[in-house]
């Protein structure tokens, strides 16, 4: 027999129309359009030869054998159904097809399952457009739209595929050869079924068991059977829950407590934790103020880091609760997420679910120290950590800073801004003058370092007294002159002159000696005034007084140069005389 290669011609839709249409029962044994009984009798690389009792063998393509996994199902000996398409074609073989024999039977019954609406089993093969591919009885392929695969839309159908599931069949058009499934009105069946047993017996305080069908990031619904409940991230744990996807994943079983229920609505709030026991119950008893604890950080804000003690039960430790002696800027400067911490109760609110934890008080308070160390009175050493408007904060000890206001810098000088004598960072000495416990303030002075020279000036500076003085600063009122160092006055624009002055630059300017007479000293006050004016009369009576003194000096030696004078011109005559007797 003859072994030939031979591809037999494909049948038009009309023919293989009328092939479906036809009927299965075989008036003849071997009549074409018709399926007959056949034997395997060779099985070859590429092609299957089946005996059919006719005077030729016939050929079928191998791949028609494959099952839904692709792999060849066939051995010789097999007995098979096949549809005769022709008893003889060009070649002399007969034409046979065993996948449109299985076709023909299972169309028929797939017709008959859809008239009496059965439900029909399939597996889902591969991703087509539109959906998916399933292989039904028989092999047959059937789609399966993407709208209709699940109750909510399913965004990688590809996950889907070698699934088997039940399946309605929804459009059936043998003519065409088309079949359209569906899921979903199976599940929405069930659903509906289950939600009505759901809602018989739904009431709130009821512990169900669900499944969790989809998670957002304010909960997750649980389908309670038939029924969607809300699970809000805040009913999951009696500890914090950053996303509820840290709790839960979708398709979890869990049980749950129905907290709210509408009948109306059909709305279902739900609770997790409402099933567990409330860990703050009894948290003042377990966690008194004072206590020391542990626990691991397991969030950080800008105003804090949360500690975990418990399951369920979380603490905060407020910045300013973390040192005594650092400013902390931001709580991860001190500490990290996953860190475990000891730390002290410090207060505890059940109602709103509260502990307040401090992280400084494991140390010693600064203040304790400080106080047990220092009394007014005192020198300190230290740098200066920060300059102000109105004074100089010194550090004395770890945490603790005095204030040496600009009033007590300096017996003297006159200050305007506390920079134009001190530096951040420079080292100084300075005597407490207060420790206020209250407020937990040191006041500082550091011209207390130095004699007071005001309670000398008094006698260094008599009223009346002259004195050169240097101008170093002329203003609108007056002159302000250097007496000595650190030591000055004020010569008042009204004393500059006997005339009035309405420029005191005119009189003196910066850098100028001028003599001034001391007319005022104000200790309370720490004031000098000067007068230029007062030395104006005085120089005059002293000059009319000299110009008297003079002139009386200079009348008595004109006298006693005539005197003298005629003296001579006495001697000169007598000797004269002397000579003309001799």
């Amino acid at each position: 027999m003859s072994q030939t290669q031979h591809t037999p011609p494909k049948k038009t839709d009309e023919e293989f129309e009328a092939l479906l249409n036809s009927s299965f029962e075989i008036e003849s044994p071997l009549q074409e359009g018709r399926i007959v009984k056949g034997e395997v009798v060779k099985v070859g690389k590429d092609h299957v030869v089946v005996d059919i009792g006719f005077k030729s063998e016939g050929e079928i393509a191998i791949h028609e054998f494959a099952d839904t996994t692709g792999q060849i199902r066939v051995n010789v000996g097999d007995r098979i159904d096949v549809l005769l398409e022709a008893l003889e074609n060009e070649n002399g073989l007969v034409e046979l097809s065993k996948e449109k024999a299985d076709k023909m039977k299972v169309w028929d019954e797939i017709s008959a399952a859809c008239e009496r609406d059965e439900i029909i089993e399939g597996t889902i093969s591969q991703r087509v457009k539109g959906g998916l591919s399933v292989t039904i009885r028989g092999g047959v392929k059937a789609f399966l739209p993407g709208s209709q695969v699940d109750l909510r839309p399913i965004r990688n159908l590809e996950r889907l595929i070698g699934e088997t599931h039940r399946f309605k069949v929804i459009k059936f058009n043998k003519k065409r050869g088309n079949i359209v499934l569906s899921r979903r009105v199976l599940l929405e069946q069930e659903r509906d079924a289950m939600k009505g047993k759901t809602l018989e017996r739904l009431q709130e305080g009821l512990v169900v068991e669900g499944i969790v069908k989809n998670i957002t990031e304010y909960g997750a619904f649980v389908d309670l059977g038939g029924i969607d409940g809300l699970l809000h991230i805040t009913d999951m744990s009696w500890g914090r829950v950053g996303h509820p996807s840290e709790m839960l994943k979708v398709g979890d079983k869990l049980k749950v407590k129905v907290l709210k229920y509408n009948a109306e609505t059909e709305r279902v709030s739900l609770g997790l934790k409402q099933t567990q026991e409330d860990p703050w119950a009894d948290t003042e008893a377990r966690y008194p103020i004072g206590l020391k604890v542990k626990g691991k950080v397991v969030s950080i804000t800008d105003y804090g880091a949360f500690v975990e003690l418990e399951q369920g039960v979380e603490g905060l430790i407020h910045v300013s609760e973390m040192s005594w002696t650092k400013r902390v800027k931001h709580p991860s400067k001190m500490l990290n997420i996953g860190d475990e911490v000891e730390c002290v109760v410090l207060d505890v609110d059940t109602q709103a679910k509260r502990i307040s934890l401090g992280l400084k008080q494991l140390e010693p308070h600064p203040w304790e120290r400080f106080i047990a160390k220092y009394h007014p009175g005192d020198t300190i050493k230290g740098r200066i950590r920060s300059i102000t408007d109105y004074g100089v904060f010194i550090g004395i000890e770890e945490g603790i800073d005095g204030m040496a206001h600009k009033s007590d810098l300096s017996w003297t000088q006159r200050i305007n801004h506390p920079s134009e004598l001190f530096h951040k960072g420079e080292e100084v000495e300075a005597v407490i003058l207060g420790v206020n416990h209250e407020e937990q303030k040191v006041s500082l002075g550091i011209k207390q370092l130095y004699e007071d020279p005001w309670e000398r000036i008094p006698m260094d500076y008599p009223l009346g007294q002259v004195r050169e003085v240097k101008v170093i600063k002329v203003t609108d009122f007056g002159a302000f002159v250097e007496l000595e160092a650190g030591i000055e006055g004020l010569i008042h624009v009204s004393e500059m002159s006997n005339e009035r002055v309405d420029d005191p630059r005119k009189i003196v300017k910066d850098g100028d000696v001028v003599k001034a007479e001391i007319i005022t000293v104000d200790t309370a006050e720490r004031k000098i005034g000067l007068s230029m004016k007062s030395l104006l009369g005085r120089e005059d009576e002293a000059d009319l007084a000299e110009f008297h003194q003079k002139l009386s000096s200079d009348r008595a030696t004109l006298g006693d140069v005539l005197a003298q004078k005629l003296g001579e011109m006495a001697a000169e005559a007598e000797e004269t005389i002397k000579k003309d007797e001799a």
